[in-house]
């Protein structure tokens, strides 16, 4: 019997959206006094249901809005479910958001540390991995550099080295391997399968189906917030090929 990491059961998210544009605070807050502020529901995720078995590569897909990092944030315990549940299974490291965990005021150095206590490491558990932390980054020169100056692929470079090399019992990327030049794509689907050899889940959002055919074991199609197909990831794929090319 497939050991299950992640349990989805029932996940639905509804989010109160202003009917209005409010611009300020000030603006807001008389508004909201007088009894002016008017919402209205807006259901991200509707009932999804599924299970993530130790081991496997698990894609989602879906369109610009679908609710794919909505599903991440819950998955990940950022986000709190209206409606259902999520068991998780095992340690976590989620990358579904670039520099979540980061300090900018403070260096790459004093990220690695800040970041690996966020995911649950002591100092000295990190001091071990600090080397081949910046060695897979290759971020060398600009690690004593605060990271409020670093661009968006060595932000990427450096979450991405952190929660991969910590070896958690699931992984969790959002887009994540989309960002930066084709080596370090290439070094990160490689290191990525390295992990998947020992035995580590892996969960991947991503835009690029050929990505998500050649990682993946099963996938999830959202739309709209539905689930519309959980299957083996060529029937997934070839579905989404059908259903929006």
């Amino acid at each position: 019997m497939k050991e299950v990491m992640v349990d989805v059961k029932n996940i639905s998210m509804c989010f109160n959206m202003t009917t209005e544009k409010i611009t300020t605070m000030k603006e807001y807050l008389i508004k909201l006094v007088k009894g002016q502020v008017f919402y209205r529901e807006f259901w991200a995720l509707k009932n999804i249901n599924f299970q993530i078995y130790k081991g496997e590569v698990f894609g989602i897909l879906g369109l610009n809005g679908a609710g794919k990092s909505t599903l991440l944030k819950i998955i990940a315990g950022v986000l709190k479910p209206t409606k259902g549940e999520v068991r998780v299974y095992g340690s976590m490291a989620p990358l579904i958001e670039l520099g979540a965990g980061f300090d900018p005021e403070l260096t790459a150095r004093e990220n690695i540390f800040l970041n690996g206590a966020v995911l649950g490491y002591n100092r000295k558990e990190m001091e071990k991995k600090f080397d081949e932390i910046v060695e897979f980054s290759e971020l060398q020169e600009f690690i004593d550099t605060p990271i409020k100056n670093f661009s968006s692929g060595m932000y990427a470079r450096l979450g991405f080295s952190i929660a991969t090399t910590v070896n958690p019992d699931i992984l969790i990327v959002d887009e994540i391997l989309s960002v930066g030049d084709f080596k370090f794509q290439e070094k990160s689907e490689n290191r990525i399968k390295e992990m998947i050899n020992n035995g580590t889940t892996v969960i991947i959002v991503s835009h690029s189906i050929d990505q998500i055919r050649h990682m993946c074991d099963r996938g999830l199609i959202l739309e709209k917030g539905e689930s519309i197909i959980v299957d083996e990831v060529d029937k997934v794929c070839d579905y989404y090929y059908s259903r929006y090319s």
